[in-house]
C-alpha cells in the first residue's frame, strides 16, 4: 500500500490532528477529509492546494494563528512547532544581528499595518531574503496582502502534507506479501 492509498483507508479520527498541524483552519482539514478517496499524490497535492486558495479571510486568520512571528521560535514538542523550526532553520542560520532586529522591526510594522503576522513560506529562504519580502509587502493594499497571504499559507499546508504523506511511506525494504497464484 504506497502513502496515498493509506491516507485514504485512515480513519478521519486519525488524519484530524495531522491535517490541523499542516493547517491550523479546521475547514482545510475538513475538505481534504471529504474529498477522499484521491487517485494519486499529484491529485492529493493539487486538492490541498485549491482548498487552502479557497479558504475564506476568517480562515485564513485561524490558520494564522498556529503561526509563530519570522525569526521567532515556535515553542513545544508538536509537529506542527517541530515543522515550523525546520522551515525557518535556514533563516536563522543565514542570521546576523542588524537583520535579525530589523527583521523584528518589519514583522512589528507588518503587524500594526495588516493586523497579523507576516506569514511567508520560509524554507530555502535566507533571512536578508525574508526581510526584503517583508518590506516590500509592506506596501501592499488590503486586498493584494490577504492574497499573497493565503497563497503563503496554501504552500505551507501542501510542504506540511507531504511531510505527513512522506511518514504514511512504507518502510524501505518492506514488501507486501503477494499469496501464490493458483
Amino acid at each position: 500500500m504506497d502513502a496515498v492509498e493509506a491516507f485514504n483507508t485512515l480513519p478521519a479520527e486519525r488524519l484530524e490532528p495531522e491535517l490541523l498541524a499542516c493547517c491550523a483552519a479546521p475547514a482545510w482539514g475538513a475538505a481534504i477529509l471529504a474529498s477522499r478517496p484521491f487517485a494519486d499524490r499529484a491529485a492529493l497535492l493539487a486538492g490541498a492546494e485549491a482548498t487552502g486558495r479557497d479558504l475564506s479571510w476568517a480562515e485564513v486568520l485561524a490558520g494564522l494563528s498556529a503561526h509563530p512571528r519570522i525569526g521567532e521560535r515556535a515553542a513545544g514538542d508538536s509537529a506542527e512547532a517541530a515543522w515550523s523550526r525546520a522551515e525557518q532553520s535556514a533563516a536563522a542560520q543565514s542570521a546576523d544581528d542588524r537583520t535579525g532586529a530589523e527583521l523584528i522591526a518589519a514583522n512589528r510594522e507588518y503587524e500594526e499595518r495588516f493586523g497579523h503576522v507576516f506569514l511567508i513560506f520560509a524554507s530555502g529562504r535566507s533571512q536578508a531574503e525574508i526581510l526584503a519580502a517583508a518590506r516590500e509587502r509592506l506596501g501592499n493594499d488590503e486586498t493584494t496582502e490577504r492574497a499573497i497571504v493565503t497563497g503563503e499559507l496554501s504552500r505551507i499546508a501542501r510542504l506540511r502534507l507531504e511531510r505527513v504523506l512522506a511518514g504514511l511511506e512504507p518502510a524501505p525494504g518492506a514488501m507486501e506479501r503477494v499469496p501464490d497464484a493458483l
